[in-house]
C-alpha cells in the first residue's frame, strides 16, 4: 500500500503532522485551482491512501486566493472528448469524491474565493466546510453550456435543495456570506476559514478513529438505503462502535463525572 511520501503529485500537495492531521493542498494556483484530468487522478490516490496511512483528519485547502473555479474549462475546450470520453472522465471524478465521503477520514474543506462549479462539487464531498468572507459559492453551468458532471445533482442539491440547485444552474446565482450559510452551502463563516479548519480537524481527531470512520461513511450509506434497511445496518454499526474498547475510558468517565458535560454557550 502506499504511503503519503509515495504518492506521485504535481497538482496538490499533502503533508501530515505528528498528529495525524493531513494538508491536502491544491497547487493550481495560476489557474484558480481549477481541476483537470491529472488533479482528478491525484485526489483519488490522495483519498485513497490517507486513511491506510493514519490520517486521523484532513483538512481540505487551495492555494491562493481561491479554492477552486471547478472544472478546468480550457483543457475541456482542448481536449474536444467525445461523448462517451467525458463520461469517463466524470466517473473519475465521482471515485475521487466517493473516496473522500465514504473514506472514513474527517474531511474538513477551507473555502475561500471561488468555489464555483466543479470547485462546489469538491467542497460538498468534504464532511465539514468552513467559509470566510470571501468566500462565494456558484454553478454556472448553464451559462457555459454545460452540466454538472461531478456530484453535484447528488451532494449540492442535498445541501441547498432541488429548486435552489436549478435556480443557481440556470441563473448563475451567486451565494456568499450568511446567505450560503443559511441555504446549508458551509457549516461556517468565519475571518480565518483555515485556522477554524484545523480547530475542527484537531477536535475530530481527538475521536476514536472508528468512531469517526462511522461517523464520515456509514451515515453517508444509510443516507442511500431504503429507512427498513437503515435501521438496520445503523443497529449494527452501533453494535461495532458502541463497544469498542476505546470507549470504555470515555463511559467510565462519564459515570464518574469526569467528562466534560454537553452545556450551552452562556448568554
Amino acid at each position: 500500500m502506499k504511503r503519503i511520501e509515495d504518492l506521485t503529485l504535481s497538482n496538490i500537495r499533502v503533508e501530515m503532522d505528528e498528529d495525524g492531521i493531513a494538508t491536502v493542498t491544491l497547487d493550481r494556483e495560476a489557474k484558480r485551482n481549477a481541476l483537470n484530468a491529472a488533479t482528478i487522478e491525484e485526489l483519488i490516490d490522495i483519498f485513497t491512501t490517507l486513511p491506510r496511512a493514519g490520517a486521523r483528519a484532513a483538512v481540505l485547502r487551495g492555494e491562493g486566493t481561491h479554492f477552486s473555479a471547478g472544472l478546468d474549462l480550457v483543457e475541456h475546450l482542448h481536449e474536444d472528448r467525445r461523448p462517451e470520453e467525458f463520461m469517463h472522465v466524470c466517473l473519475r471524478w465521482h471515485e475521487a469524491f466517493n473516496k473522500m465521503e465514504y473514506g472514513g477520514v474527517p474531511v474538513i474543506a477551507a473555502l475561500k474565493g471561488a468555489v464555483v462549479g466543479g470547485g462546489l462539487e469538491l467542497a460538498s464531498a468534504a464532511h465539514i466546510r468552513v467559509a470566510d468572507t470571501t468566500t462565494y459559492f456558484a454553478l454556472p453551468e448553464g451559462q457555459r453550456g454545460l452540466f454538472t458532471g461531478g456530484g453535484a445533482t447528488i451532494r449540492v442539491a442535498d445541501l441547498v435543495g432541488k429548486a435552489r440547485m436549478i435556480d443557481m444552474m440556470l441563473t448563475g446565482r451567486v451565494y456568499q456570506g450568511e446567505e450560503a450559510i443559511a441555504v446549508g452551502l458551509a457549516q461556517y463563516l468565519v475571518e480565518d476559514s483555515e485556522a477554524k479548519a484545523y480547530e475542527i480537524a484537531r477536535a475530530a481527531a481527538s475521536n476514536p478513529p472508528l468512531s469517526n470512520f462511522a461517523i464520515c461513511s456509514a451515515v453517508s450509506h444509510m443516507q442511500n438505503m431504503s429507512a427498513l434497511d437503515a435501521a438496520y445496518a445503523e443497529s449494527v454499526v452501533a453494535g461495532i462502535v458502541n463497544t469498542q474498547p476505546a470507549s470504555r475510558s470515555r463511559l467510565a468517565a462519564f459515570a464518574d463525572k469526569s467528562a466534560a458535560r454537553v452545556r450551552p454557550k452562556p448568554g
